[in-house]
């Protein structure tokens, strides 16, 4: 089992910053490549950033690459979403999820943290 916290979200206006965290516990966290995803009202959640084991490979949804960074502390157990020049289209909970070396989906995910971007 892995266990996931995030933290980090809150309120900012448009054009702002907010770094999330995401903690991790329970297995060798350098085991699971990571992702960031994020669900806003009445639409489908959907992948914003993933994070490969090593933290050596990075891939984004194209309306945040640019300004989303995603990255990882194996050291730390810890994965970052750094998000600039927010966006009110941003506004979404996020969540932080992890995917097993022998698995194709994501297996486990923490509770969100929700992200408001005002205009």
């Amino acid at each position: 089992q892995v266990q996931l916290v995030e933290s980090g979200g809150g309120s900012v206006q448009a054009g702002g910053s907010l770094r999330l965290s995401c903690a991790a516990s329970g297995r060798t966290f350098s085991d699971y490549a990571m992702g960031w995803f994020r669900q806003a009202p009445g639409k489908e959640r959907e992948l914003v950033a993933h994070i490969s084991r090593s933290g050596g490979s990075t891939s984004y949804a194209g309306s945040v690459e640019g300004r989303f960074t995603i990255s990882r502390d194996n050291a730390k157990n810890t994965v970052y979403l750094q998000m600039n020049r927010l966006k009110p289209e941003d506004t979404a909970v996020y969540y932080c999820a992890a995917r097993g070396r022998m698995s194709v989906t994501y297996g486990y995910w923490g509770q969100g943290t929700q992200v408001t971007v005002s205009s």
